[in-house]
């Protein structure tokens, strides 16, 4: 069976893309901080889980590497982690940047060189947002991240472009929530959409607006 990991799994774009890549026939692995607190949710998937702080990289590399020993090489992987933060640029301590960047954009590249080499074919997927576009003061570590996660990826593709696995970003430009316009399954399906298109349908990244 195909595997799938998602790393940052949780009630949200976590659970819709687990969903989706389920229903489709992957096998699961799920990676959280807290897997106990999601575990009725994730019951249903039959999914493997695994606990660890994305914005740790050294326990992230980890975790992956027992989850390709445990489950196999994934054939997709969901970057979906995230650290949120409510503070202007100006308020911003240095130190909460560098926590929250180790978690936006450095877990990304973990996860990128640890599965890289074991993936023969297949999709790094990454869940962008729309500060990264429409940059918001009031969050201004998160919008920096986002920012970043999107150059990396977009930068990551061309480097990836024509070879066996390739890497795109779903940029979500609204507010997720169930049941409207941006809800969770419908983002999980786009996160297939994208893995599933071919070759030449393929884009490097997927502006979703409900």
């Amino acid at each position: 069976m195909k595997n799938c990991f998602v790393v940052g799994y949780g009630a949200g774009v976590g659970h819709g893309a687990a969903s989706a890549f389920r229903s489709a026939g992957y096998n699961l692995a799920l990676f959280s901080r807290n897997p106990a607190k999601v575990g009725e949710l994730a019951r249903p998937l039959d999914a493997h889980s695994f606990a660890v702080d994305a914005g740790q990289p050294e326990a992230l590399r980890v975790a992956l590497e027992q989850a390709v020993a445990q489950v196999g090489a994934p054939e997709v992987l969901i970057y979906n982690a995230v650290a949120f933060r409510q503070a202007t640029p100006s308020q911003l301590e240095p130190a909460a940047l560098l926590d929250d960047f180790s978690t936006n954009v450095v877990g990304a590249l973990v996860a990128t060189r640890a599965l890289l080499p074991v993936m023969k074919t297949g999709s790094l997927l990454f869940t962008g947002g729309g500060w990264s576009l429409y940059p918001d003061p009031a969050v201004a570590s998160t919008a920096i991240g986002k920012a970043g996660l999107r150059h990396f990826v977009l930068m990551l593709a061309q480097e990836l472009q024509g070879g066996p696995v390739r890497a795109g970003t779903v940029t979500i430009l609204g507010q997720v929530a169930a049941g409207g316009a941006f809800d969770p399954m419908k983002i999980g399906q786009a996160f297939l959409k994208m893995h599933t298109q071919s070759p030449e349908e393929f884009q490097s990244e997927i502006q979703f607006r409900g």
